[in-house]
């Protein structure tokens, strides 16, 4: 049985193109992947892991002959590099993207895709705080979700072949439409990570005050908040600016919602505040139920004494 796909390239080699190497290999060792970084520090680590089977200096090199070339830079890079791999793309090739953004990355991208070429956006709802071409691991995408969306005039049997090549990766597959998946991704990961970056700035100022002691005794809550607050700051800069609509509608919902707490602890409204934590603490249930977490005791962390470093 011949490979989904002969030869990938990955452009650009941080924690979401290194586990798709680390999972490719780990579904079809018979892949070539080609790979290329802008900088040479990261070209040269990718070839000290083998993380690739060739490493390029420019993403014209490493899209040549490939049968599916992967943009893995934030989402304002997509449009330069769409423009450099154009000329150099093969008839018949996929390009996809990982940008956590859908509809500012088809209008950047899909102009310079020649005809020929297939273009099918995607999403793999997977990550960790950490980035680099040692952050990658092969189960990253095990049990998660990866979001297709295919541009109009999409052939549907290359959307198919491109879920496969997902599920290969042992990610789940779903299609969705841009401004939807814009939508969704606002409430379930551009807002709270907004929130988290906010939270964290106002600790790190009530700190200057209370001589560190928000940092040295943080508990869970305000820990996760810096988990996550930790993610690349470029990746996040482009992701606000280029979904700045579905974000600011979400923001605007989540700022009512924060009058209404403010209101009931002022008037000291029990019974709402009550009803609302019942309500949503069921949110969390679901998410559980969905094998989209663990209900492990601390999130399944193992104790401090015992922490290993992340999977690498």
């Amino acid at each position: 049985m011949s490979a989904i796909y002969e030869k990938v390239a990955l452009i650009g080699l941080g924690l979401i193109a290194g586990s798709m190497a680390h999972a490719i290999r780990r579904m079809d060792s018979s892949v070539h992947i080609a790979g290329s970084a802008r900088s040479a520090e990261t070209r040269d680590i990718a070839r000290e892991i083998g993380l690739c089977d060739s490493v390029y200096e420019t993403s014209a090199q490493a899209v040549a002959d490939a049968d599916l070339v992967v943009l893995a830079v934030p989402v304002g890079a997509m449009e330069a590099v769409a423009k450099e791999i154009a000329p150099h793309l093969k008839p018949g090739a996929v390009v996809t993207d990982v940008g956590s953004v859908k509809a500012a990355v088809i209008s950047a991208v899909a102009p310079h895709i020649p005809e020929g070429v297939h273009f099918i956006p995607a999403h793999p709802l997977a990550g960790t705080e950490h980035s680099g071409p040692r952050s990658g691991f092969a189960t990253l995408f095990d049990n998660r979700w990866c979001l297709l969306v295919p541009t109009e005039g999409t052939e549907p049997a290359e959307t198919d072949r491109l879920a496969r090549f997902w599920r290969g990766l042992g990610a789940n597959v779903d299609v969705m439409e841009p401004e939807h998946h814009d939508l969704v991704l606002a409430v379930t990961s551009h807002a709270p990570h907004l929130i988290a970056y906010t939270m964290v700035g106002v600790a790190d100022d009530l700190r200057r005050v209370t001589d560190s002691e928000v940092i040295k005794y943080s508990a869970a809550g305000f820990r996760d908040f810096t988990r996550i607050a930790a993610s690349d700051p470029t990746m996040w800069r482009d992701v606000f600016l280029n979904n700045k609509a579905a974000t600011l509608e979400i923001l605007g919902r989540f700022t009512e919602e924060l009058f209404a707490l403010q209101r009931a602890i002022r008037t000291e409204d029990g019974d709402m505040l009550h009803d609302y934590f019942t309500r949503t603490r069921a949110i969390r249930r679901g998410i559980i139920e969905a094998g989209q977490d663990t209900d492990a005791p601390n999130f399944g962390r193992a104790p401090a004494s015992s922490a290993v470093n992340p999977p690498e």
